[in-house]
């Protein structure tokens, strides 16, 4: 048989072009071959036994199949996601925002003096690496400061789905709710504080190295949530409306101060959500 001038990695990649798409006649002008030639090498290729490796599609978490709940009461619903900016020299990092969907609140260890967080939990939050482990340990510890939340709303980012975020979430019996991919709209008001954090901050800002960045963002993150009223709450900041809903029915369950908690759907329903 006669000799092919294309090698085998050549020929994969022929037909790898052809079945991503690209009209035959003009992979062949590009390759300097005729469409017949092509052909009989895409035959005698396979004809020996020979495929070509299809890539196919990740694999992704389904997470809970029941209804995702309402955010009508604090803990019922939280919303992940990941911002990315860069300091210095273009080294890039990552923020972790996490929201309560209730009343809106930036998620986060106490603030000391002048907003900065007085736990180390509050500086892991924005850093140049978050694997699924890290952010499986940040979740720790908001639930230890703020209690458990009914159910935990994400994208399908590698690391929300890793193992140990489904580890997690097995282990502490919360449902984790996965939106459909390309849909961030399913998942509004992280969407929403994300434009927020990015509009106010992230674009305005130029950050020498991460430290600074984190003391720029507990700083914004003390005015989103201490100082700032919003509309969608009645003109109350994020924590004034928890303080609100927590002084008339009650702490979050597992939180640090805990007392017993009630049905905050009737209070609830005057916010706008």
């Amino acid at each position: 048989m006669r000799t092919s001038r294309f090698t085998e990695a050549q020929i994969i990649g022929m037909i790898k072009e052809q079945e991503a798409g690209m009209p035959t006649a003009e992979l062949c002008r590009r390759h300097g071959l005729s469409p017949s030639t092509f052909y009989k090498l895409k035959a005698r290729y396979r004809d020996e036994g020979l495929s070509v490796k299809r890539r196919r599609g990740r694999k992704r978490a389904r997470g809970s199949r029941t209804p995702m709940p309402e955010a009508l009461r604090p803990n019922a619903r939280w919303s992940l996601d990941f911002l990315a900016d860069t300091f210095g020299v273009a080294r890039k990092f990552r923020i972790l925002a996490v929201i309560d969907d209730c009343y809106r609140e930036n998620l986060c260890p106490p603030f000391g003096r002048f907003g900065i967080a007085k736990s180390p939990v509050g500086q892991r939050i924005a850093d140049t690496s978050i694997s699924g482990l890290r952010v499986a340990r940040e979740l720790d510890a908001l639930v230890r400061i703020y209690g458990r939340p009914g159910c935990i709303v994400s994208d399908n980012g590698t690391e929300f789905t890793s193992r140990a975020i489904l580890r997690w979430a097995a282990d502490n019996g919360i449902d984790w709710h996965y939106i459909d991919p390309g849909k961030p709209q399913q998942n509004a008001f992280i969407e929403s504080f994300n434009g927020s954090l990015r509009d106010e901050l992230l674009n305005e800002e130029i950050f020498d190295t991460l430290d600074e960045a984190r003391r720029k963002l507990a700083l914004w993150r003390y005015d989103y949530n201490t100082v700032r009223p919003h509309s969608s709450l009645g003109n109350q900041t994020p924590v004034e409306a928890r303080r609100t809903l927590e002084q008339s029915e009650g702490s979050a369950p597992g939180a640090l101060a805990q007392t017993e908690r009630h049905d905050y759907q009737s209070k609830t329903r005057r916010l706008s959500l």
